[in-house]
C-alpha cells in the first residue's frame, strides 16, 4: 500500500497553514471574513483540488494510452454540505477531435480516478496525540 504523507503547520497569526509533502510546500487559509488572512485556498478548496487534479490526470493518462486526440481537460467542482451529508458536483469537459463514444468513455474513466474512489467509499480517520517535547 502506498502511503502519502503531508504535514500541516499552523503558527503565527490568523489561520494560515503551511503544508508540506517533503517535496513541495503550499498554503491553506481561511477567508478574511472568518478571521483568516486569505493567503491560500480553504480546506474544502484543497479537497476539491485533489479530486480535480486526480480526475484530469486519470482522464489524460487513459486518452494517451488509447492514442486519442485529447488536447485539454477542464474539471469544475463544487462542494456543498447540510445536515443530510455532503455533495461534490463535478463537471468534466474534454476537448479534442473525439467521437461521442470516446467522450462517454472518458467520463466513465473520470469515476475511476483514485481520489474519487477514496471519497466514494467509507473512510476511517484515526486521530492520535503526537509526543511533543516542550
Amino acid at each position: 500500500m502506498e502511503v502519502t504523507q503531508v504535514s500541516a503547520t499552523l503558527e503565527g497569526p490568523n489561520y494560515r497553514v503551511l503544508l508540506d509533502d517533503g517535496h513541495h510546500t503550499w498554503l491553506g487559509d481561511e477567508p478574511e471574513a472568518v478571521g483568516g488572512g486569505d493567503r491560500g485556498p480553504t480546506p474544502f478548496a484543497l479537497l476539491l483540488s485533489s479530486l480535480g487534479t486526480c480526475t484530469a490526470i486519470t482522464v489524460k493518462m487513459y486518452a494517451e494510452r488509447k492514442g486519442w486526440p485529447l488536447h485539454r481537460i477542464e474539471v469544475k467542482l463544487a462542494f456543498s454540505s447540510d445536515a443530510n451529508g455532503s455533495t461534490i458536483d463535478r463537471e468534466v469537459a474534454v476537448f479534442g477531435a473525439l467521437d461521442d463514444s470516446q467522450r462517454e468513455r472518458l467520463l466513465q474513466i473520470a469515476n475511476a480516478c483514485p481520489v474519487h474512489k477514496v471519497l466514494s467509499k467509507p473512510i476511517e480517520i484515526r486521530t492520535t496525540a503526537a509526543d511533543v517535547a516542550v
